[in-house]
């Protein structure tokens, strides 16, 4: 998706995008839809006040598969925001060994310096193809020899090379490139908040000691030598030094964290009998990071006081007030999920712009299968679905994926060997391939 400026998005217009990828929940739409116009708001505001504006975190209640992550995850898409999905149950409370929550706003500036880098690069893509192509050209030379009458005949030759290449005439034929090493050793480290992995240039540290970066050339068919030389030229042009610096703005400004799970850790201590000592220290962990904080980054320090923060949690046994009260306060704006319907499942199959029906047909194109859904087929996968969940463990719509699965098995198994075919997904088609699947409960425990 193309990001749009978030100057040019009106709640209304938010919501409108959503629902090109999610069905319903109009609730938690215009609640995130909301919360990030106040973001273009605050901008508008006098520094002073603008340091006073906190974002009004959400907390998300409703079961699963009904569409939370995703509104979250597509909110971020819109605008290009740096985002990260974290499940509250990894984290464990200072002083037990596991994840920390700083590491949350850690894996936020790792998430924010790929996403700049993906839009420098992509910026200067137009010239780093041409600069490729003529290394490309420089290589082909190399490989095929040139005539000995001189420079005329090579400028011919050139030009001969380019425009074959532009052709795709070259593209199997191999190159010799220079490709450098450059994995860097991850080394396990013992902090205060725990083990965590880090990322040490050790031959850039200790340079005598390893020598300089290993190159070596290897041999590659034009076809895949193309994307390497590409984005080495695109990093030469794009300016690396400054990415970090503005990774960390843009996590400060715009940053999004999908806080999941929160219902894990929200059960008191001795709540349920045992030694569960971590669920009230590690939301109590989470609170400075929520109500603004500075943590320390490998690319340097960042502050959480504006980021947003999208909690959410099905809450079947615990209640979002068996949460810590301070915590509870960083989350101002509640919204309850509604679970889904017969009638939103087949909106699910119909309504998205890359519908579970339409990925499927595409699927096996690549086969030369032509998959055609019929109305009364999807109506028939959407109320298998819908009674499986309702016999079984209800996991909303991820419930399509396995039946839908189910009813393609047998021609996606075939694959290239049905090449040609037309394959109508029709009511009789879809009872034929659960054969009864969704009414026998035993049964229908190995759908998923």
């Amino acid at each position: 998706m193309t990001p749009i400026l978030l100057k040019d998005l009106s709640p209304r217009k938010i919501v409108a995008e959503l629902d090109r990828h999610v069905v319903g929940q109009t609730k938690a739409k215009r609640a995130v839809a909301i919360a990030l116009r106040d973001r273009w708001r605050r901008q508008r505001l006098s520094p002073e006040l603008q340091r006073d504006t906190m974002p009004k975190n959400i907390l998300m209640i409703g079961p699963t598969g009904v569409g939370k992550t995703e509104i979250a995850r597509r909110l971020a898409r819109l605008v290009d925001a740096p985002f990260v999905k974290v499940e509250a149950s990894k984290f464990t409370e200072v002083g037990y060994v596991g994840r920390d929550v700083d590491s949350i706003a850690r894996d936020l500036v790792d998430a924010a310096i790929r996403l700049v880098k993906d839009e420098r690069r992509a910026r200067v893509l137009d010239r780093a193809a041409a600069a490729a192509e003529e290394k490309l050209v420089d290589l082909l030379v190399t490989a095929l020899g040139t005539d000995a009458s001189g420079k005329a005949v090579l400028a011919e030759g050139r030009d001969r090379i380019r425009r074959d290449l532009r052709e795709g005439k070259h593209e199997a034929r191999e190159v010799e490139l220079e490709v450098t090493d450059e994995r860097t050793p991850q080394i396990s480290v013992m902090t205060p908040q725990g083990i965590e992995e880090m990322g040490i240039d050790l031959p850039a540290m200790l340079p005598n000691l390893f020598g300089a970066q290993k190159k070596k050339k290897v041999k590659l068919p034009v076809g895949d030598a193309r994307p390497l030389l590409v984005a080495r030229e695109a990093d030469a042009l794009s300016d690396e030094a400054t990415v970090p610096e503005e990774a960390i703005r843009r996590v400060e400004e715009t940053g999004i964290v999908f806080l999941d799970e929160i219902d894990k850790i929200a059960g008191r201590e001795g709540a349920r009998g045992g030694p569960d000592v971590s669920r009230e220290g590690v939301q109590r962990d989470l609170l400075p990071l929520v109500e603004g904080t500075t943590v320390k980054t490998k690319h340097g320090m960042v502050k959480t006081d504006h980021v947003l923060f999208i909690a959410a949690g099905a809450f079947h046994v615990a209640k979002p007030s068996d949460l810590i009260p301070e915590l509870q306060g960083r989350f101002p704006i509640r919204v309850a999920l509604d679970a889904l319907t017969d009638e939103d499942f087949l909106r699910i199959l119909t309504e998205p712009e890359h519908a579970l029906p339409k990925q499927s047909a595409a699927l096996l194109a690549a086969d030369g299968i032509e998959l055609v859904f019929a109305d009364d087929g999807l109506k028939e996968v959407a109320r298998a679905a819908a009674e499986v969940n309702r016999n079984l463990e209800n996991i909303g719509a991820r419930r399509l994926h396995t039946i839908l699965e189910t009813v393609l098995e047998e021609i996606s198994f075939a694959g290239p060997d049905a090449a040609g075919a037309r394959i109508a997904v029709d009511r009789a088609y879809v009872e034929r391939a659960l054969k009864g699947l969704v009414r026998d409960r035993d049964l229908s425990r190995f759908v998923l």
